[in-house]
This record gives C-alpha cells, sequence and structure tokens, in this order.
C-alpha cells in the first residue's frame, strides 16, 4: 500500500507540471501575437485608404478604427508581456498588399480569424498557468478581434 502513495504523488505533480507552461513560454506566445497586431496596425492604416469603389465606403472607415483597436491590442500585450518579466517584441510579421479591393479585405479576415484562433489559445494558456488577469485582458481583446471579423464578413457579403 505505501507503495501506491509514493507513486500517485509524483504523478499528480508531474501532471499539473506538465498542464501549465512557463512564464517564458507565455511571453514567447505573447510576443508572436504581438508581431500579427503590428501588422494588423500596417495593413489596417494602408488598407483603410486603399479601397476603392464606392461599395467600401463604409469598411474603409470601419479600418481605421480597426488600427486604432489594433494599436490598443499592442499596448495592452506589450503591457502584459513586460509584467510577466518578459520584452515586448520590436518586430511586426511581414504586412500583405493588393491593389485588389476585394482580396484586401480577404487578407484582413484571413489574419483576423488567424489572430482569433491564437488568442484563444493563448487563454487556455493563461488560465492553465494562473494568469487569471493576464485571461481577462486577453478575453477584451479578442472581443474586438471578433467585431473585426464580423465587419469583415458583412463588407465581404460572407455568412
Amino acid at each position: 500500500m505505501p507503495s501506491n502513495k509514493t507513486n500517485s504523488t509524483p504523478k499528480a505533480a508531474d501532471a499539473g507540471a506538465s498542464s501549465s507552461l512557463s512564464r517564458d513560454e507565455i511571453i514567447k506566445g505573447l510576443n508572436e501575437d504581438l508581431t500579427r497586431e503590428y501588422k494588423a496596425i500596417i495593413q489596417y492604416v494602408v488598407f483603410s485608404v486603399s479601397l476603392k469603389g464606392a461599395e467600401y465606403n463604409d469598411i474603409a472607415d470601419q479600418l481605421k478604427l480597426h488600427a486604432s483597436q489594433e494599436l490598443a491590442h499592442a499596448l495592452e500585450i506589450a503591457r502584459q508581456v513586460d509584467y510577466l518579466g518578459g520584452k515586448p517584441t520590436v518586430t511586426g510579421k511581414q504586412a500583405e498588399f493588393s491593389n485588389d479591393s476585394k482580396k484586401i479585405l480577404e487578407i484582413d479576415l484571413k489574419d483576423e480569424q488567424n489572430t482569433i484562433t491564437n488568442y484563444r489559445e493563448r487563454i487556455r494558456e493563461a488560465e492553465a498557468a494562473g494568469e487569471f488577469a493576464l485571461s481577462e485582458a486577453l478575453r477584451k481583446i479578442i472581443a474586438q478581434e471578433q467585431d473585426h471579423e464580423i465587419d469583415l464578413k458583412d463588407a465581404l457579403g460572407i455568412r
């Protein structure tokens, strides 16, 4: 019987350790998120003035708002990285561009969907690591990212 007690204790401790990420791993993930936010800022700024055609006037105005929201996201992610003891990255992912207005919106939609997927994962990681304030900050960001996705789908006539 004592051997069962000894065997079960390390397994429980190991299970807890393997289910949560270290702060360094969370920082690495957040910095990856930050690279996507930088890319989004650039694309939304450029795309908001590059869309051509009367049918894109409303979404062009929305993209200007999205750009400022993405900046706020970047600032919050950088703040969280700093709080966790890391250094926010200064490098963004390579921005994309197209001369075709529909393609511009498709690029943004794909990027928003990718960002949402990554934030969902980051929320799970934060929760598992007991970083509840981080998960709450990310929930606020993901809500806006989902609004961006809705705006882009509406402009593209997708549902």
